[in-house]
């Protein structure tokens, strides 16, 4: 395949790009050949990759309730939304927090939803909520609160319509080449289920780096976690850092065993200045989420300490002091669009705010150096991402609107 007429960074001029076997084979001006594709002067891109994402979860929202602060406001709506549908169906709603309705339980639920069986996700992943008539149906008893249960309770659930294909088709046609899932015990086979996707895909846990979950009720000493992580090595590993306790441990751990190439410290958010040069000098990736403070300000501002608020999700402090840097949406738990997150890193007014560029690069590191910047270049993989603009026009709007084709190894998967 030749792609006429794009702009490629790093050359002055319009170039052509010729592809050969899912590689680029040349890249320049006047290559002869017949043209597949008039780039018309726009932007060719390394493919777009979401670092951290939870596909089987996004894929089942397709036959979930969003129950969010965005879709239902107070406890008259939510009630309504959680009794839809035939008596005796299952109701699986995401999405929750406690501004909604306060906090939930079995009984809150069955107040709600008396007559069919209820589960509600807490908007962090980390929660479900069963009401009774659910733990009835499947013989399990207590209060309905299931702390990152996950594992366990797949097998009561009824099974659940994952709508991968569309996952896969909205992810393309926002230029996203690949994924890296991010699920903490990722389900047997996932990875063969997740294969219908056209992207690309890198699975923790399976693939390197080894995710590690961290919870401060559950919190292991560094001497701990330095154990743990002696005995994945020499694997990489991405912890789950979502607390300044969280952080503090973590970096002790690393201190003591060591980091190695990949290492990444996920969500990373809350990270007090102090720990910023610790951070560089252990050499570990951020994997961040820059646009929580925006989508959750309200829900920020109520629920996190004082002392932790200047410290979220840092971005700009973290690039200046060159600690590497990247992004994934935590889809389901945040927007699946990379571009609405980059539109937000650059929208921050906490002192964090990226340029378009920096926010760019966010989403075209290498799957496993997601801070390593992937450039065309001959020899390359033809992870692609080709815009209607040239770039400095999509920088002034950071949309996926602009996005006119994207092609994994050559072959083109959206938008279309």
């Amino acid at each position: 395949m030749l792609i006429r007429n794009v702009e490629v960074e790093g050359h002055a001029e319009a170039v052509d790009v010729r592809i050969d076997g899912g590689r680029i084979a040349e890249i320049g001006a006047g290559l002869t050949g017949a043209a597949d594709v008039d780039g018309r002067g726009g932007a060719l891109l390394p493919g777009l990759h979401d670092h951290h994402i939870h596909l089987a979860a996004l894929a089942a929202e397709a036959a979930s309730v969003r129950v969010g602060p965005a879709d239902v406001r107070g406890p008259t709506a939510f009630a309504a939304d959680l009794v839809g549908g035939p008596p005796g169906e299952w109701v699986r709603a995401v999405g929750y927090h406690e501004s909604v309705a306060g906090e939930l339980d079995r009984w809150v639920l069955d107040a709600l939803a008396p007559d069919r069986p209820v589960r509600v996700q807490h908007r962090t992943g980390a929660l479900w909520v069963w009401n009774s008539a659910a733990l009835r149906a499947v013989g399990l008893d207590g209060d309905g609160r299931f702390w990152r249960e996950d594992e366990r309770l797949r097998g009561f659930v009824p099974p659940v319509r994952l709508d991968l294909e569309g996952v896969g088709r909205r992810a393309a046609a926002l230029g996203v080449t690949g994924f890296t899932n991010a699920d903490p015990h990722p389900a047997s086979g996932l990875t063969q289920m997740l294969s219908v996707l056209p992207q690309r895909l890198l699975v923790m846990g399976i693939d390197e780096p080894v995710k590690l979950m961290l919870d401060d009720p559950t919190l292991p000493t560094p001497a701990q976690l330095a154990r743990t992580i002696g005995e994945i090595r020499p694997r990489p590993v991405a912890v789950h850092c979502v607390t300044r306790v969280q952080l503090l441990v973590t970096l002790l751990a690393l201190d003591e065993v060591g980091s190695v190439d990949g290492d990444r410290i996920e969500h990373g958010s809350v990270i007090p200045a102090e720990t910023i040069p610790w951070l560089r000098r252990l050499g570990v990736t951020i994997v961040t989420q820059p646009h929580f403070p925006v989508e959750r300000a309200d829900a920020y501002a109520a629920d996190v300490d004082a002392e932790d608020r200047p410290h979220l999700y840092r971005c700009r402090t973290l690039t200046e002091a060159g600690v590497p840097l990247a992004a994934g949406t935590d889809a389901p738990y945040g927007t699946p669009d990379p571009w609405a997150v980059m539109r937000a890193a650059t929208e921050r007014e906490d002192g964090e705010r990226l340029q378009p560029r920096a926010a760019l690069r966010l989403f075209t590191g290498e799957p496993q150096h997601p801070a390593r910047e992937r450039r065309l270049a001959v020899g390359s993989d033809a992870d692609l991402c080709l815009l209607h603009v040239p770039l400095r026009e999509a920088l002034r709007t950071l949309t996926g609107e602009l996005v006119r084709a994207t092609y994994v190894l050559g072959r083109r998967i959206g938008p279309g």
